[in-house]
This record gives structure tokens, C-alpha cells and sequence, in this order.
């Protein structure tokens, strides 16, 4: 029945033979053994044995051959796992140190990939130190000229503050003042631009750090990669560094691909360089616009010098004639405020009747009875007190009229006065303060920058 042989031919157990029925016995339904002879009665000593639940002899032998040939089967199975085992053993070892040969090799190769890219990333890293480094240097002449306007701008700051205290007419916006405040404008645009072009510098900069920074981070982190490659490599098994780490052999969701790897260096220095193109643009951009604002601040400055000589000689004509017209005004003053006087008396003048007739009418509001008549002296009273109401009025009217005018020719006077020292103020400011402060204006190469 059993087909399986062991490695060492041992042949299998044999099935016993099937056993005849024995005498006084027969097989019931359930092909077990029964005794049918007189076995007395049910109790006592003469039925043992003969019970139904007792094994018979077909199923002892049955069961020793199921242990006879179970035994036959489990040493056939083991010697074939021994067997197995063995190859198993040695194919396993000649495929691991194969396969550990392979990745030594590719650990090489590996190795000669990141050696080529940490070139590449420090020749690319350089070159953006010494372009970096130039542009530096174009940023402090950009703050070079930044500060030497300053010096423009305060001449020119100081010019029209210095003309602001002229008032009224004298503050006249003339050839000079418009001059002025185009040269303040000019310095202006100039010192936007140059700031402008300061934030563009600076931003280049930032953005050639960054790229640096990214390319020496790459670089770094081929550094650090070539130290663990070369280590791997070198790692043996006889190696007393080496360890279980469960899980290491799985591929993590964040590691790149050999294409990916060589283009993320190769995007890196592909932007260095764009950046190393742009910062050198902006250099030659800086020196053209140096070059164009301290020509057009020169320039500027020569016409404001111009406009001062003509104004001086205006104001001086200017001066003389106001002179001649505050001697009219303060004549006119003294007789207006004679007219004042006289308008003043008149009116006290009139203080002495309004009290006659107001008492009159007082008087006559004490008539008793029928008396109390409004006859034709009540009208009459009456009319005389809003007779000299009326005389007042108009004397305080003119007497108004008149403090007004003595008031604009009092405040003419002072304007002219005060028109007058300003005239020999601005004089004073446009020709010996303003012009000789502008011979402080700083030179063109101070203007670019050089100095």
C-alpha cells in the first residue's frame, strides 16, 4: 500500500494478512468478533473478556503496522530534507557571494558617478564665489554714489529751504526755484535708480548665495554619499562592524531615481551658471548708469548757477521800489488815523442829547389817569431818540470803516517792511550763502562711485 522508499532503498513495511474467524466466535454487522456460546448470566467473571468494546487481534496488528510504516515515512521525509538541505546550503552560498561581487562592482561604478558630479558641483562653486565676489564689489561703488549724492542733495535741500523763508511775492517760483527743484527731482531719480539697482544687486547676490548654497549642499551631500559608498565597499564579512537591521531592505517612498539624481546636479549647475549670466549683466548695467546719472547731476548743477546770477540782479530792482511805496503808505497812515479821532468825538458828542430825550420820555410815563395821553410830545420824543440812534450808526459805520482802512495800511506797511528785509534777506541768501555752498558739489568720479 505505502509506494515510498528511503533514500537507502530500505523497503517498506508489509500489510499483515487478514485472520481467519476463530472457533465459538462469529462477526457481527460491524465485522467485530463476538463470542456465541453460553457465557451464564450478564453478571460476574464469566462475561469478561467477551464484551464489545474490547479491541480485536486484525485491529492490534493494524495498528502496529500504521507505527511500523509511520515511522518508515517520517525517516524517508527527513533523509530527503537532509539532502535538500545540503544543495540548498550550497547554492545559497555560491548566490550570495555572487550576488555580493555584482554590488560590490555597481558600489564601484556608483563611486566613479558621484566623483564626476562633486567635480562638476566644485567648479561651478568657485565660479559663483568670484562672480559673487565682483558683484560685491559693483554694489559697494553703487553705495559709493549713493552717498556722494547726498552732498548734491543737500546743497539743493538747503537752497530751497534757505529761499522758503521769502514771503509772500518774493516767494515767487522763478528760473532758480524751478531749477532747484529739477535738480532735487534729477537727484531723486538718481537716487531711486541707485537704490533700485542696489535691491537688484543685493537680490542677485541672494539669489547666487542660494544657488551656492544649493550647489555646496549638493556637493556636501555627495560628499557624504561617496564616504558611506566607499565604506560599503570596503565593508567585508569578516567585518566587525556590520549588524542586523530589520526592515533596511525595502525601498523607501522618498528615494530618487538614477536619472532624477544626475538631473537634480545637473538643474543645479544649470542655475549657477544663470545666475553667474545675470550677475554679470547687472555689472555693466551698473557702470552705464553710474556713468549716465553723474553726467545728468553735472549738467543740472551748471544750469542752477546760471538761474542764481539772473535773480540777483531782479531782486535788487525789486528792493528799491518797495522802498518808494512804504514812504506813501506811511504818510496816508498818519492822516487816517486823525480821521479816527474826529469820528470818535462826534460820536461822544451825541452821548448828552440820547440822555435828554430818554429821561424826558421816563419822566412822562408817570402821568396819572387820563393824563398818560400819547400826544404829539410823545411822538416827537420818540422820533428824536431814533434820530440820534441813526447818527450813531452811522458814525460807528464810518468809524469802522475807517479802522478797517487804517488796519490794511498799517498791515501794507508792515508787509512792505517785512517785504523789504526779506528782499535784502534773499540777497543775502541767493549770492553769498547758496552760490557759494554749491561750489561744494562733488566731482564726477566721486559720483560713480570711485571715491
Amino acid at each position: 500500500m505505502a509506494s515510498a522508499t528511503l533514500q537507502s532503498r530500505e523497503i517498506p513495511p508489509e500489510r499483515p494478512a487478514p485472520m481467519a474467524e476463530t472457533s465459538g466466535g462469529s462477526r457481527n454487522e460491524n465485522m467485530e468478533i463476538t463470542y456465541t456460546g453460553n457465557t451464564g448470566n450478564d453478571m460476574g467473571i464469566s462475561t469478561m473478556g467477551y464484551r464489545s468494546s474490547k479491541y480485536n487481534p486484525p485491529e492490534w496488528h493494524e495498528n502496529n503496522y500504521s507505527k511500523y510504516y509511520q515511522s518508515f515515512v517520517d525517516r524517508d521525509n527527513g533523509e530527503r530534507i537532509r539532502h535538500e538541505s545540503k544543495r540548498t546550503i550550497n547554492e545559497a552560498e555560491a548566490t550570495t557571494n555572487k550576488t555580493q561581487a555584482e554590488v560590490t562592482k555597481k558600489l564601484g561604478e556608483r563611486i566613479q558617478d558621484i566623483n564626476f558630479w562633486k567635480f562638476e558641483l566644485e567648479r561651478e562653486i568657485r565660479d559663483v564665489i568670484d562672480e559673487t565676489d565682483l558683484l560685491l564689489a559693483q554694489k559697494k561703488r553703487l553705495e559709493n554714489g549713493l552717498r556722494a549724492t547726498e552732498i548734491p542733495l543737500h546743497i539743493a535741500t538747503d537752497n530751497l529751504n534757505c529761499r522758503q523763508r521769502r514771503e509772500n511775492i518774493d516767494l515767487v517760483q522763478d528760473d532758480v526755484e524751478l531749477s532747484l527743484l529739477k535738480e532735487v527731482e534729477i537727484i531723486n531719480n538718481v537716487q531711486d535708480l541707485l537704490k533700485k539697482t542696489i535691491d537688484q544687486a543685493e537680490k542677485q547676490i541672494k539669489l547666487n548665495r542660494d544657488a551656492k548654497q544649493n550647489l555646496e549642499m549638493d556637493w556636501s551631500d555627495k560628499k557624504e554619499a561617496l564616504e558611506i559608498d566607499t565604506a560599503s565597499g570596503a565593508l567585508k564579512n569578516q567585518h566587525t562592524n556590520k549588524q542586523f537591521y530589520p526592515g533596511a531592505a525595502k525601498f523607501q517612498e522618498i528615494q530618487s531615481t538614477p536619472e532624477s539624481w544626475a538631473q537634480f546636479s545637473h538643474d543645479n549647475i544649470v542655475r549657477g551658471e544663470h545666475e553667474r549670466m545675470a550677475s554679470m549683466q547687472l555689472r555693466q548695467l551698473i557702470d552705464n548708469i553710474l556713468e549716465d546719472t553723474s553726467r545728468d547731476m553735472r549738467e543740472q548743477c551748471d544750469s542752477v548757477d546760471v538761474a542764481f546770477q539772473k535773480r540777483v540782479v531782479e531782486m535788487e530792482d525789486a528792493k528799491a521800489k518797495m522802498e518808494e511805496n512804504l514812504k506813501k503808505v506811511c504818510e496816508e497812515i498818519t492822516q487816517m488815523e486823525k480821521n479816527i479821532s474826529s469820528l470818535k468825538q462826534a460820536i461822544r458828542d451825541k452821548e448828552n442829547p440820547m440822555k435828554v430825550s430818554q429821561t424826558r420820555l421816563e419822566n412822562r410815563t408817570f402821568r396819572p389817569g387820563v393824563e398818560l395821553c400819547r400826544d404829539p410830545v410823545q411822538y416827537k420824543l420818540v422820533g428824536e431818540v431814533n434820530e440820534i440812534h441813526s447818527s450813531i450808526d452811522a458814525l460807528t459805520d464810518k468809524l469802522n470803516q475807517a479802522n478797517n482802512s487804517l488796519k490794511d495800511l498799517q498791515d501794507n506797511r508792515m508787509g512792505l517792511e517785512k517785504e523789504i528785509s526779506i528782499k535784502k534777506n534773499s540777497l543775502f541768501i541767493d549770492r553769498d550763502k547758496c552760490m557759494t555752498v554749491r561750489t561744494r558739489y562733488p566731482t564726477s568720479l566721486k559720483l560713480q562711485g570711485y571715491q
